[in-house]
């Protein structure tokens, strides 16, 4: 035991002296590189002189790194997380001015601009320097990736039960089961690649008709998601506008479903949520909505902005990305636009920063938590990666730029796989999505008007000339705009000055229409009486391709083109729902029975021909209603765990993901025991049937300590 110990200390301070030396040397190549950087005095030093000068310097640089930089971090937790990036630079360049300044008879001296690039050569350069020392080391392997990670062992080893696998569960968002497909071919995702054709099964599910991240995360990891029939939606009860990614709504949706499902969520056992919507029960949360807005230390969302960026050399190689990541985006744009590229949306404005944001930022603090989580030995990790989604949104599920975030997505699952070896227990890797998307061209750019000035016009109210566009409504603003501490975003689609006027919301290419002057549901009938012509005129307008309604004498009714119409309760596959495939029909019958649908449903037309629809938002690649890739999500999971489905089955809606994904929990943890909403053991009424046969995810289960 004692030889290993002295072993263990000789090898770090090994590594410690190496990487001194190697900053001593670069400190003395960028002194000869940059003319106002020096290390020797107005007179002149010998070169033993000056060599000693810039190990000084580059040693007192190493120590307040390690020692100051993590203090200073948490110090400016209250600053936004964006900030906290581009300060990095600043934070970096003072510690190096400092250390300068410790050197000996003033010797080492800089201008604030060199300082701020030598510190952060010398950072990336440390930061390698360590990491290549460790590659053949476990114990250091692991340690270093802890820092990245930067976070501390929750747990003593001995604690982590070895001898059970846990499971990571890796949301790729916006990626379709096509495009998964697709990217694996043509050789875009290879280390994806490497696990379909050796240890993983592909399946695909059908989304609801919601195909929307609020709705599908919600049930996958809560179990439900009753009553959220889009992305936004107007609650007469309430008068509330409910957007999934505001952190008020996203709180009060994830409240709904636990008292719905009377369940934590599927991470209530040693989970960790990263980069969600929603907790899932997790205890160990980072980028979360829902909690984005709770106080204290250890539950509070941007705690994994200060977690990541406390290591300055992550914080510098982000903050390098994300200026290279606007400047790809703005390249980008600018090649589309000067090519005639169509369809094509706008890309200006805070855009660039929204993508750098989604792409860099957040993925590398993402992948950092996953990594914490993976070497701390946690039982359950959920994960959203948000870049591709936020891109396909305006370059096109299909198109170039979005391929490009594959291929980056590609190696950081490359990475987290790697970093799985080195963990204290085994770990099942599961990708999935939580909906694709489909391309076309939006609707205001087909048609020369949006979809609230044609209801405005049907219903005989003035529109204005110059058509407005509504912006996107990507997962990632609202992440921004959490990040850097904005308030909820006032939108033009609130309720109306004037009670009796519409409120019309979009969500990809399905949109709500509600009358907020009356408190219940608006019949047909009384639509009618109030605007004669809006419902043909919506239901025979060629970019639309149905409209649901309640009737009076019918119940609720989808109406299509050429006046056709069918009661929802004989509603089939067929008819007006004909192009959108099988399972169309239950989707919108389902979504017909929540208490908060809106007055009137309607979903765009899409082109089976060119796999087309149009979205009501500024989106070239949009989800949110029914209609080709969008509601295709996939499930990629390891051959160990039982299929999703038997064959020839098919796995349709987001909860039954969540039943599947509960079922692969319990496979790899044994024996387990009922816990309540608040963690307690249950015990179970004789007179109650049982939770899996009433609601299949009515409990949440643990495992049993005692076997």
């Amino acid at each position: 035991m004692v030889p290993a110990r002295w072993r263990t200390a000789g090898g770090a301070l090994l590594r410690v002296v190496v990487v001194w030396a190697v900053s001593t040397l670069t400190m003395l190549a960028l002194a000869g590189l940059l003319p106002d950087f020096r290390l020797q005095s107005d007179d002149g030093d010998s070169a033993t002189r000056t060599a000693v000068t810039a190990a000084w310097a580059a040693g007192a640089f190493g120590l307040l790194s390690a020692l100051v930089w993590p203090l200073a971090v948490r110090a400016l937790l209250l600053v936004p997380a964006l900030v906290l990036g581009l300060l990095a630079f600043f934070l970096n360049g003072s510690l190096l001015l400092f250390a300068l300044w410790l050197v000996p008879d003033g010797r080492g001296e800089s201008a604030p601009e060199n300082a701020v690039v030598v510190a952060a050569v010398m950072s990336a350069v440390a930061s390698a320097t360590s990491t290549a020392l460790a590659v053949r080391d476990d114990d250091a392997y692991r340690r270093r990736l802890y820092r990245l990670a930067g976070r501390r062992r929750s747990r003593p080893r001995a604690a982590v039960p070895g001898g059970l696998p846990g499971t990571l569960f890796l949301q790729l968002d916006g990626v379709g089961h096509r495009v998964l497909r697709d990217a694996v071919a043509d050789g875009v995702m290879p280390t994806v690649a490497g696990w379909l054709g050796a240890t993983h099964r592909l399946t695909s599910w059908r989304t609801d008709w919601s195909s929307q991240t609020g709705a599908s995360q919600l049930a996958i990891l809560h179990g439900t998601n009753h009553d959220v029939p889009a992305f936004r939606w107007y609650e007469k009860d309430t008068g509330r506008l409910m957007v999934s990614n505001r952190p008020a709504s996203a709180v009060e949706l994830q409240r709904r479903a636990i008292a719905r499902t009377g369940d934590g969520g599927l991470l209530t056992l040693d989970g960790a949520s990263r980069g969600n919507l929603f907790s899932g029960g997790a205890d160990q949360l980072a980028l979360v909505l829902s909690v984005s807005a709770r106080r204290g230390r250890r539950n509070r969302s941007r705690a994994g902005y200060v977690a990541y960026f406390r290591d300055p050399a992550n914080a510098v190689r982000t903050a390098l990305s994300f200026v290279a990541e606007v400047c790809r985006e703005i390249g980008q744009a600018t090649r589309s636009r000067l090519a005639g590229e169509t369809p094509r949306v706008g890309r200006g404005g805070l855009y660039p920063f929204i993508r750098a944001f989604a792409t860099v930022v957040e993925r590398d603090v993402v992948v950092a938590a996953v990594i914490g989580d993976l070497l701390a030995g946690r039982t359950a990790v959920y994960a959203d990666l948000v870049g591709y989604d936020e891109v396909a949104h305006h370059s096109g599920p299909h198109g170039r730029d979005a391929l490009q975030v594959l291929r980056r997505l590609d190696r950081s699952i490359s990475l987290i796989a790697h970093v799985a070896a080195h963990a204290p227990r085994p770990y099942r890797i599961v990708l999935l999505s939580d909906h694709g998307q489909s391309p076309g061209e939006t609707f205001a750019s087909a048609y020369g008007l949006t979809l609230r000035d044609l209801v405005r016009a049907g219903c005989g109210l003035p529109v204005p000339r110059r058509a407005r566009h509504t912006p996107g409504g990507a997962e990632a603003r609202g992440a921004l705009r959490t990040a850097v501490h904005l308030p909820e975003e006032e939108r033009r689609d609130r309720p109306a000055a004037r009670p009796s006027d519409p409120v019309v919301l979009a969500s990809g290419n399905l949109g709500l229409v509600s009358f907020p002057d009356v408190a219940y549901r608006l019949s047909r009938e009384e639509i009618d009486r109030r605007h004669p012509g809006l419902l043909r005129t919506l239901a025979d307008h060629p970019g639309i391709g149905f409209v649901l309604v309640r009737s009076e004498e019918h119940g609720s009714v989808v109406l299509g083109p050429g006046g056709a119409e069918v009661p929802v309760d004989d509603l089939t596959d067929d008819g007006p729902l004909a192009p959108y495939g099988p399972g169309a029909a239950d989707a919108v019958r389902r979504t017909d029975s929540f208490p908060h649908v809106a007055d009137i449903m309607i979903n765009s037309r899409y082109d089976t021909a060119t796999g087309t629809v149009h979205a009501f938002e500024e989106q070239i690649g949009s989800h949110g209603g029914l209609g080709g890739e969008q509601s295709e999500a996939f499930l990629l999971s390891p051959r160990i765990l039982s299929a999703p489905v038997v064959d020839g089955g098919r796995l349709v809606g987001a909860e039954e993901v969540h039943r599947v994904l509960r079922r692969w929990l319990r496979e790899t943890q044994g024996p387990q025991v009922p816990l309540g909403p608040a963690g307690e053991p249950v015990q179970e009424s004789p007179s109650r049937p049982r939770p899996e046969e009433a609601f299949p995810v009515a409990d949440r289960v643990a495992p049993d300590k005692h076997g």
